[in-house]
């Protein structure tokens, strides 16, 4: 294999989206891996290194149609309480602390629902509607976005 292949294949793995590949002759081996997220590609059978790739038309993206559905019409009476900032979401003060907020719990303008860390601070977040939780939206500990929905709550 020259050096020109090696560039055409480096540059083929680049375009394919593969994050690995491999190629093994009699006294050359070579692997090829890219930073990008893996794609799983289920081959039979070799391909010739070579070999070029026949174009292909791009895939169709994947559509799922759903009917609408009692529970979605209802969520419009619903006020959505957002993140307003990036973080951690933790619903309790530590792990062996109850949770500030629950699904039936009342609450009222002021007070603590949850906490969002960033960058090593503890921000409580304060109700600013008052109303009953419906829906807690995000699981403990996990990462939120500005203005990702954290709670369903139903106006009092």
């Amino acid at each position: 294999m020259d050096i020109k292949q090696i560039q055409e294949l480096i540059k083929f793995v680049s375009r394919s989206g593969v994050n690995e590949v491999a190629i093994e002759q009699e006294n050359f081996k070579i692997t090829i891996k890219t930073n990008q997220t893996p794609v799983y590609v289920n081959a039979a059978a070799p391909a010739p290194v070579a070999a070029q790739p026949a174009p292909q038309a791009p895939a169709a993206p994947a559509v799922e149609i759903k009917a609408p559905t009692p529970e979605a019409d209802d969520s419009s009476k619903y006020i959505t309480i957002k993140s307003p900032m990036i973080g951690t979401f933790y619903r309790s003060s530590s792990p062996d602390k109850p949770s500030f907020a629950n699904v039936g719990d009342e609450i009222a303008p002021g007070k603590v629902i949850c906490i969002i860390e960033a960058m090593k601070l503890f921000n409580e977040i304060e109700s600013e509607v008052a109303g009953r939780i419906v829906k807690v939206l995000v699981d403990n500990a996990s990462p939120v976005e500005y203005d990702q929905p954290l709670f369903l709550v139903e106006p009092i």
